[in-house]
C-alpha cells in the first residue's frame, strides 16, 4: 500500500492519493493532508475505509508527482553501512579515526538534513555545490516517523553531499550537506506493514551522463549495523518533531573517489517494495 502527494495541471493543491495500479485513488487535500494521514492513530482504516468509498481515478500519467512531505524535518544517520564508514575515512586526513569511533559506538551519529523547502520530489534536479569539486549521490531509504516517533512508512531518499567539503573539515559537515536542492524524496511513502523484511529490501544506485551509465552500485539494507529501533529511540531523545520527520538511515553505496556528479547526470534511486526515485542534475550558483 503506497501513498503518492501530486498535484493536477487544473489544481496546484497539494493532493494524498493510494496507488492502485497505473492510477491514483483521491484520499484528502490541502497543504498538511499527508501529515493528517499519516499522524492518525487509525491510519490504516482511514485508508481502507476511503479506498472503499472512493469511485474516483486518476492516471498517473496525467498528475505531478511531489516530494512526499509536508512540514516535517528531514534528519540523517550516518556510518551506519561499513562502506560509508571506509569512504569517511578516506576522505578526511584528520578525521578518520572518529568514524571508525562512531561504527563502533552505541551513540550514533544524527545530523539535521534538510528543511522542506530544500528538498526537491521526483524529476526534479537536484544540486551540486557550486562550491565543491566532488559532490556524490547518497541513496539511503528513509523512514517515515509520526510525531510520536512511531514508524509509519517508507521512502527513497536521495543525500546529495560535497564529500570535498566533508573530508576537508568534519565541522563543515553542515555545509556540505545542507544547501538548496541538496535532498530529493519519493515517489511513494510504502506504509510500513507493506515493505519487504530488511534483509530483503534492495537498493540499487545507477548514475547516467549522455545517456550512458558510467556507475552503478547496490547493497541490502540488512547490511546496516543499527536498527531503525535504535535510531529512532536515539534521535528522540530530549527532542519531539511535532510535525514529524523523515529520517534517512545512511548509505551503502559509495561511487569510486575520482567520481563526481556533474550538470546534466541523471540519477535512478530503486528500493525494493517502494520504486524508483530519478533526479537530474544541476549546478549551483557558486561564489
Amino acid at each position: 500500500m503506497r501513498l503518492i502527494k501530486f498535484t493536477t495541471d487544473s489544481d496546484s493543491t497539494p493532493q494524498v492519493g493510494l496507488m492502485d495500479g497505473e492510477q491514483v485513488v483521491p484520499l484528502a487535500s490541502g497543504p498538511q493532508a499527508l501529515s493528517a494521514i499519516l499522524h492518525a492513530d487509525d491510519f490504516l482504516h482511514k485508508i481502507q475505509a476511503a479506498l472503499a468509498s472512493s469511485r474516483q481515478r486518476i492516471d498517473l500519467a496525467s498528475i505531478q508527482v511531489n516530494a512526499p512531505i509536508d512540514n516535517q524535518e528531514v534528519w540523517g544517520a550516518g556510518v551506519t553501512y561499513e562502506r560509508s564508514k571506509l569512504a569517511r575515512q578516506e576522505e578526511s586526513d584528520q578525521g578518520g579515526s572518529f568514524y571508525d569511533q562512531v561504527y563502533r559506538a552505541a551513540r550514533p551519529e544524527l545530523f539535521f538534513k534538510a528543511t522542506p523547502s530544500r528538498v526537491v520530489g521526483p524529476n526534479q534536479p537536484i544540486r551540486v555545490r557550486g562550491d565543491s569539486r566532488w559532490c556524490v549521490p547518497e541513496p539511503e531509504l528513509a523512514l517515515v516517523i509520526s510525531p510520536g516517533l512511531k514508524l509509519v512508512g517508507f521512502t527513497i531518499g536521495n543525500d546529495v553531499s560535497a564529500r570535498d567539503l566533508e573530508g576537508e573539515n568534519p565541522l563543515y559537515l553542515p555545509q556540505a550537506k545542507v544547501y538548496d536542492g541538496c535532498c530529493a524524496l519519493g515517489p511513494v511513502i510504502t506504509l510500513a506493514s507493506f515493505m519487504p523484511t530488511v534483509t530483503d529490501i534492495e537498493i540499487r544506485l545507477e548514475i547516467d551522463r549522455g545517456g550512458t551509465a558510467i556507475y552503478t552500485g547496490d547493497t541490502s539494507a540488512g547490511r546496516m549495523v543499527r536498527s531503525f529501533g535504535e535510531l529512532i529511540e536515539w534521535l528522540g531523545r530530549d527532542n519531539h518533531f511535532p510535525g514529524g520527520l523523515i529520517l534517512l538511515t545512511g548509505t551503502g553505496i559509495v561511487p569510486p573517489d575520482d567520481f563526481s556528479l556533474q550538470a546534466g547526470d541523471l540519477v535512478r534511486i530503486t528500493i525494493d517494495g517502494i520504486g524508483t526515485l530519478k533526479n537530474p542534475v544541476v549546478q549551483g550558483r557558486g561564489t
